[in-house]
């Protein structure tokens, strides 16, 4: 595994933009988010990884001002084969990460760690809700020669290309300790998703606090007794338990699970001294005080 400053020095971010943006009847790339069009804002997103950014474009796609390097597609719409050709082929890195105009929710932990997968692999891929996320992937520009070969073949899906190649599979759980609602994986296709995204950007942007409290073990290897934790609108315990083990690593393996979904057995979680739950899908509320107690703690 390499370090990060080695995979920033290695690594190109390449921006597919080219598509045709059928189901929302606009350009996905110029649709104002956060105050500037979408792919300004994943340009932004990308930044603090990467130096080099690639961004593939369709023959006369018009776009805003960006400082990255602009490359058109040679035939305009092969899909994201041809996009991936074309941006790899102009990248300046040995390996690539792949993403498309219309992913708002970019999370630069699980980028980072899917770059940092790629060393004795051609290609690391996401799998999320069963199905492998092209556009959300690492490849080595050694799988050039077998994208041309698709697009002369006109297989323009790159999962032809995974099992050709050695590649490193992502599965859900290893997402889930960096993106635990997966979205990552949020493409804007239509109006609706435009209108969803937006909405959830807004609730990430004004975060609630909550007040977690530990008791018996948990207290003693965290070393603290209280902590208040950020969370988005509509959070669930599934995010508390990350968020907390962010704050305390040293949580994981022993009172919170190792995919930090949930706590292990012998501890439990209480809500305001009400309820005790277990359902990590349990909605948590601005200004809740969540206990987690271990059996010693008498609790």
């Amino acid at each position: 595994m390499m370090n990060c400053d080695q995979a920033r020095d290695d690594a190109t971010a390449v921006i597919l933009a080219g598509g045709k943006s059928s189901r929302m009847g606009q350009p996905k790339a110029l649709l104002l988010f956060d105050g500037e069009p979408l792919v300004v804002h994943i340009v932004r997103a990308l930044k603090p990884l990467f130096g080099d950014i690639v961004l593939v474009a369709a023959p006369k796609q018009e776009l805003p001002p960006l400082s990255v390097t602009l490359v058109r597609d040679e035939v305009a719409y092969q899909g994201p084969v041809g996009g991936i050709h074309y941006g790899l082929r102009a990248a300046g890195g040995k390996f690539s990460f792949v993403t498309s105009c219309d992913v708002a929710f970019l999370n630069l932990p699980l980028i980072s760690h899917l770059t940092s997968q790629i060393a004795g692999h051609d290609v690391v891929v996401p799998c999320w809700q069963g199905r492998f996320q092209p556009l959300h992937a690492v490849y080595r520009k050694e799988v050039l020669p077998l994208l041309k070969e698709q697009l002369e073949r006109e297989e323009l899906r790159p999962v032809y290309l995974f099992e050709k190649v050695r590649t490193r599979k992502i599965d859900e759980a290893e997402i889930r300790r960096f993106d635990p609602e997966g979205l990552s994986f949020f493409n804007i296709n239509s109006p609706q998703d435009y209108d969803e995204a937006l909405k959830r950007w807004q609730e990430i942007r004004h975060p609630f606090s909550i007040t977690v409290e530990l008791f018996g073990v948990a207290r003693l290897v965290a070393k603290t007794k209280e902590v208040s934790l950020s969370l988005p609108h509509e959070a669930t315990l599934s995010q508390v338990f990350p968020s907390l083990a962010e704050r305390f690593p040293v949580l994981v393996g022993r009172v919170i699970s190792p995919d930090r979904r949930s706590l292990f057995t012998g501890y439990s979680c209480n809500i305001n001294g009400l309820d005790f739950v277990r359902n990590p899908g349990t909605k948590v509320n601005p200004g809740d005080k969540i206990f987690i107690l271990s059996a010693d703690a008498g609790g």
